[in-house]
């Protein structure tokens, strides 16, 4: 019987030996590199390296937005020791102690020693002591040799003008997400591409000084020039606030455009958000009105119907038409804003007294097609494709869908609705002597080594021809030098431009205020700027709420800014009654 049990002792001894024997033989020679490798991995630690933001600079070099770099306090609270060993900066091996590791810590990040000693004691193997340090605060930290302490590398983007341009730089969010502006349209080149370090550490949770270390450099990202003048720019946004203020409008809005590249000099708004605390702003009021808001232009858009009939050889400049106090056309009765009796009038005079009676006698004309195509060329309809997010097309509607009343509104910029940019655009046609430019906001982009790359014009367009262009110029001085508009006449510089007053719709249909607009350009004998004004339901006597004044103010900044010489030549002064002509 014992011997039986002996030999039963030994058969189990020799079966778990060969287990252990092949389990070893496993390890050391069929797998040995897959085993060390997951000794390797255990003890690994790997962590993302956070690239530079790229900036965002204006015109002239300011800086709108830009990141400093931080960095986020980490541990591994498995890897804290209760009692750890570090070298001094003066090459002592010391021991330390939690409570006085602890200790230094707190006094390094300006924090109560209760809530450091929370955050590192516990089973989290990753968990935040402080965020957004600096890297003086980070070195000291790292300095203190604490096992499980990490610091991640992170950036903190500010805005140094502030609210300045603040719509179109945009903004980020608490989490580092583009919320905003240029900010998100162009969060691609700007936001970098992440790098990554990997190091192993021991038992005690120190790095392995003998153990190789990777890393993965991040790669900064671009920055981006604007065409936007931050002097004009916030020149415009001071005006446009005041005027908003003295009139009790709900907003108002200045798109600045040079003429002859489409560039957007400035866009502002009467408020405008502060990236830095893009909260203190109403949500509705964060983005870029100038190509989030659409509204009916009023008699500004009169400008493409002239340009349709003059370059479909309709009428010219000079033409005449008898113009009655009120004009009736399949059923429709239109009148003016000021009352007259029957007028012999030239185009240029129903242009510059702004007669919706006389712009429905020379617009009816064109087919309704016509219509809607020559609006469509000036760009109405369809969005810019300016790199702001939210723009809207506005809206024109196809021909087949106008009623009866609207087939004529639309002549005379009711009935159509179109954003601050999109008049601004139209305008830059005639004054680039009929070319269309889609405007733009970006100059170049610069990538983190300094290299420059520069964007050129945009898509050009000829929409009318020269002379036609020519023509509408004299017109829109006219309109200033001796008709509705002579509140933007300025001194030093010839100036042409259209006002605009149109009903604005209400809430629950119908309309509620008015929409009030002035739209020009200077100097006339040869047309670099053009700026656009609109107040949307400012307060008061409606001959009375020009928005002429700001428009002047700003563009007299601009031409001082850019050194434009005075005026050269006689200003235009076109006819405006048929017997002015026969004189």
């Amino acid at each position: 019987m014992g011997t039986r049990r002996l030999r039963i002792g030994l058969a189990m001894m020799l079966l778990l030996l060969l287990v252990l024997g092949g389990r070893l033989f496993q390890i050391q020679g069929i797998d040995p590199d897959g085993m060390a490798q997951a000794a390797v991995d255990n003890r690994t630690r790997s962590f993302p390296v956070a690239p530079l933001r790229g900036d965002i600079i204006g015109a002239q070099g300011d800086v709108l937005a830009t990141s400093v770099q931080r960095f986020h306090i980490t541990v591994d609270q498995q890897n804290v020791l209760d009692e750890f060993k570090r070298i001094t900066p003066d090459n002592e091996l010391v021991t330390v102690t939690k409570d006085e590791a602890v200790a230094k810590l707190a006094n390094v990040l300006d924090k109560p020693e209760k809530k450091v000693k929370d955050d590192l004691t516990g089973d989290d193997r990753f968990h935040y002591v402080a965020k957004g340090v600096s890297p003086a605060v980070r070195d000291k930290v790292m300095n203190l040799g604490i096992p499980g302490i990490v610091a991640q590398a992170t950036s903190e983007r500010t805005y140094p003008s502030g609210s300045v341009a603040g719509s179109i730089v945009g903004y980020l969010g608490s989490d580092g997400a583009a919320l905003g502006g240029i900010e998100l349209t162009k969060d691609d080149k700007l936001s970098g591409t992440p790098g990554k370090i990997s190091y192993q550490i021991g038992a005690d949770g120190i790095p392995i000084p003998t153990a190789p270390r990777k890393e993965k450099p991040a790669v900064d990202g671009t920055s981006i020039q604007l065409t936007i003048n931050q002097d004009i720019q916030w020149f415009a946004q001071q005006q446009i606030k005041s005027q908003v203020d003295r009139l009790s409008a709900e907003w108002g809005s200045i798109v600045v455009l040079e003429a002859e590249t489409g560039r957007v000099v400035a866009m502002a708004q009467s408020q405008a958000p502060d990236p830095n605390s893009p909260g203190k702003t109403q949500s509705n009021r964060r983005q870029a009105i100038g190509v989030t808001t659409a509204f009916e232009p009023g008699s500004t858009q009169k400008l493409i119907t002239m340009a349709a009939v003059i370059e479909e050889g309709i009428a010219g400049p000079l033409s005449e038409f008898t113009v009655p106090p009120s004009y009736t056309v399949d059923g429709q009765t239109f009148s003016d804003a000021f009352e007259h009796g029957t007028q012999e009038r030239t185009l240029a005079g129903i242009f510059g007294d702004s007669m919706n009676t006389g712009t429905v006698m020379a617009g009816e004309q064109l087919t309704k097609q016509e219509r809607y195509d020559w609006m469509r060329k000036f760009g109405i309809g369809q969005k810019t494709g300016v790199a702001l997010p939210g723009e809207t097309a506005g809206i024109l509607e196809k021909p087949k869908n106008w009623d009866v009343r609207q087939k004529y509104t639309v002549l005379f910029g009711q009935g159509v609705a179109q954003t601050a940019l999109q008049t601004a655009v139209a305008y830059q046609t005639i004054a680039n002597d009929g070319v269309r430019l889609k405007p733009r906001l970006i100059d170049a982009y610069i990538e983190p080594d300094g290299t420059r790359h520069e964007v050129g014009k945009k898509k050009a367009q000829r929409v009318v021809s020269h002379k036609t262009a020519q023509q509408l110029q004299d017109m829109l001085e006219t309109t200033v030098t001796d008709a509705g508009a002579q509140l933007a006449q300025m001194e030093s510089y010839r100036v042409g431009g259209k006002t605009g007053t149109a009903e604005a719709p209400g809430k629950n249909g119908g309309y509620n205020g008015y929409t009030a607009s002035f739209v020009g350009m200077a100097p006339m004998e040869d047309p670099q700027y053009v700026v656009g004004v609109t107040l949307q339901r400012p307060q008061g006597n409606i001959y009375g709420i020009t928005a002429g004044p700001t428009f002047t103010a700003v563009m007299g900044h601009v031409l001082h800014t850019f050194d434009v010489p005075p005026s050269t030549g006689k200003p235009a002064h076109l006819p405006l009654f048929a017997s002015e002509k026969r004189e």
